[in-house]
């Protein structure tokens, strides 16, 4: 007999499982919560999808696309779904659910339910590199952009992470949560700083800034994806193991869950996650803030069915908000990053009001 299936198991039903053992069954009110929220999820972004892919400044009949992904259609109407609404929906998906997945991950290891990419200084660091790149080597394609933000975002992260370990090398939530702050601060102004600096020679960096799936092509997705896939199955590897970190890091030692590992996993996938997304369509708000909150009230506290229901509903809210943008200003549009910022905070006001939501 081992130490721990010596261990009395007193959680109620819904509670982590330890690590190493096999996942009991949810209780019938959880598991029909979580079928059906998946089943909800799943038609929510075949919605989506289509809207993105026939709604737009030109309207096109779903007939009209269908032809067009076949390859059997033709014409204006044919090009415009192939060269640019096609990119951008898969550029919406790719992008919402590695910000809605870095949002799980981010709040489960700090344990703070207002946690974002953006407390470890991802998006400052991304932007703050690309302003660099801008002024200093007159970088102004978006693709150039990419390399840049990725870097950015990368070195930001590995700069929280060293100021938020501890003398031993302990890593504290607390200290990663106000190191990220702080960097993130830091970065911003600098970057406001180089902006006013040289207003006409980063108006190339303004549409990039805003946060936009607009007109980014397929460079952004080929170059930048396969860091977001590698993070997305980073994360999927780690839910378990953060069940156990949510139970605290003395019961998760004993348990024999090793902390530190899944601490510093958990950063790097993050930093691939949130920096490839960043990358790719500029800082975007509220998505990985929000999105863990409502799968958590659907799924309930378990990291692993968070994880993988903030996989499927950021992207249905992120190309829902894309799709939103084109329609209230025609024949202009309003950037995506700005839609998630203004209907992001009184959802998640509400949101975080529920006691069930709130905690972790």
């Amino acid at each position: 007999m081992t130490v721990e299936s010596a261990i009395p198991d007193r959680r109620p039903p819904d509670a982590p499982q330890r690590p190493g053992t096999p996942a009991g069954p949810a209780p019938a009110g959880l598991a029909s919560r979580r079928f059906w929220g998946c089943a909800a999820a799943l038609a929510g972004l075949g919605i989506v999808v289509v809207l993105s892919l026939v709604v737009g400044t030109r309207q096109i009949s779903l007939h009209t696309v269908a032809a067009a992904l076949a390859g059997t259609g033709g014409g204006d109407d044919a090009s415009v779904v192939l060269t640019l609404r096609l990119p951008r929906t898969v550029l919406g998906v790719l992008v919402g659910a590695g910000l809605g997945v870095a949002g799980a991950l981010i709040q489960a290891v700090t344990r703070n339910p207002l946690a974002d990419p953006g407390i470890l200084g991802v998006n400052a660091g991304a932007a703050f590199a690309v302003a660099l790149g801008v002024g200093v080597l007159g970088i102004t394609a978006p693709l150039g952009y990419i390399w840049f933000a990725f870097a950015g975002a990368l070195v930001a992260t590995v700069v929280v992470y060293l100021i938020g370990s501890g003398v031993r090398g302990s890593v504290s939530p607390a200290r990663i949560t106000l190191a990220g702050v702080a960097i993130g601060a830091v970065l911003a102004g600098f970057t406001s700083a180089l902006v006013l600096a040289n207003p006409r020679g980063y108006n190339a960096m303004r549409a990039w800034e805003a946060g936009s799936l607009a007109d980014r092509g397929w460079d952004p997705i080929t170059t930048a994806g396969p860091f977001l896939a590698v993070g997305l199955l980073l994360a999927l590897g780690l839910g378990r193991s953060l069940n156990a970190v949510a139970l605290g890091d003395d019961l998760a030692r004993s348990l024999g869950a090793r902390v530190m590992r899944t601490r510093v996993l958990a950063l790097l996938a993050v930093t691939l996650l949130a920096g490839a997304a960043t990358a790719m369509a500029g800082p975007i708000a509220f998505v990985g803030l929000m999105i863990p909150h409502v799968a958590r009230w659907i799924v309930g506290p378990d990291q692993r069915w968070i994880i993988a229901f903030s996989a499927l509903l950021a992207p249905v809210l992120l190309l829902a908000a894309d799709v939103l943008g084109r329609v209230v200003m025609r024949p202009g549009e309003l950037q995506v990053g700005i839609v998630t910022a203004v209907i992001g905070a009184p959802v998640l006001v509400v949101l975080v009001r529920r006691a069930r939501v709130s905690q972790l």
